[in-house]
């Protein structure tokens, strides 16, 4: 039912859907750790990170997606183990879709770089609110009058290879279990969602100046029935006291988009725009924010910290 309202919706806006449970985010680069779980502890630091999305912006019960991460490396074990926590909440029209989870690392140097395998578990919990819908049969089962939720497990697995500080490449599946959500008491509305498949990559460009680096990464998704693809490049300025970066990026047959940011004593700022180039305007895009925070909170090791964090990569 979600779906097929949705599909609705996107044929009227005259936008490209793919048949896809999960948000996209236009900084993905910047969340890694939730599109791929292996990447949880990558950093060698407490990494927290938010981001909050508004697409469609000007559309009555537009989606809006809120996710709030947080991975460090488990150093009372090994730095090679890192561990993560996340929750995500996704509002699109009457629905509203929440996962809570927990994931872990484990991270083998390999080849002159860092092989790492993760694990996520965690619930997905659905609801529809069918008290605000509008329909002429009030008393088709099929469409519920009031508040119904429902709840399942769910599992994800990721691979990602990181070289050095240069390039890395990843491959992640999410809803590895194929789950079904079945709301309400009676169990008579369900939804079933797909095995989505990630595939994250990017590569670092520096500069003779070394506090110029240019940042490209890029990340596809699909449930093999759709699929969506996103490309960024981000021109970053790494100076004594701050960072500061701005870029473009580029999705096929969907958006393009600016972004800009800045990172000063481990605190992320960054704000991205994604105007779509299905016809429904530029004024009717997606706002996107992300805030982060990098802190050493080794308290075991001794000397300086030789890990740098990827998350600009």
């Amino acid at each position: 039912m979600k779906r097929l309202l949705w599909l609705v919706v996107g044929v009227l806006t005259a936008m490209p859907v793919c048949a896809q449970y999960d948000a996209a985010f236009a900084n993905y680069w910047a969340l890694q750790s939730y599109f791929n779980p292996g990447a949880s502890g990558l950093s060698g630091q407490l990494d927290v990170q938010a981001a909050y999305s508004m697409q469609l912006t000007g559309f009555k019960r537009a989606p809006q997606t809120m996710l709030v991460t947080a991975d460090l490396p488990l150093f009372f074990l090994n730095p090679r183990h890192g561990a993560g926590v996340g929750f995500m909440n996704d509002k699109i029209g009457l629905f509203s879709n929440k996962k809570m989870y927990l994931q872990y690392a484990y991270h083998q140097p390999m080849w002159g770089g860092r092989l790492s395998i993760g694990a996520r578990v965690g619930f997905l919990n659905e609801s529809f609110d069918g008290s605000k819908l509008d329909v002429i049969d009030s008393g088709d089962p099929a469409f519920a009058s009031s508040q119904v939720d429902g709840m399942a497990l769910d599992v994800d697995f990721g691979l990602r290879y990181t070289y050095k500080q240069r390039w890395y490449a990843g491959l992640s599946t999410m809803h590895l279990t194929g789950p079904t959500v079945k709301l309400g008491d009676d169990k008579v509305n369900k939804t079933e969602v797909s095995r989505l498949y990630y595939l994250t990559g990017g590569y670092t460009l520096r500069f003779r100046n070394p506090e110029y680096a240019l940042y490209t990464s890029c990340i596809v998704r699909t449930d093999l029935s759709a699929w969506r693809g996103d490309v960024t490049a981000r021109l970053a300025y790494d100076g004594e006291k701050f960072r500061l970066y701005a870029g473009l990026s580029y999705s096929p047959t969907v958006s393009v988009g600016v972004q800009v940011g800045t990172n000063f004593h481990g605190v992320q700022i960054g704000y991205a725009y994604e105007a779509y180039t299905g016809g429904i305007g530029v004024l009717h895009g997606t706002h996107e924010i992300v805030l982060g925070y990098q802190t050493d909170l080794n308290l075991f090791k001794r000397g300086k910290n030789l890990h740098k964090s990827v998350r600009l990569l």
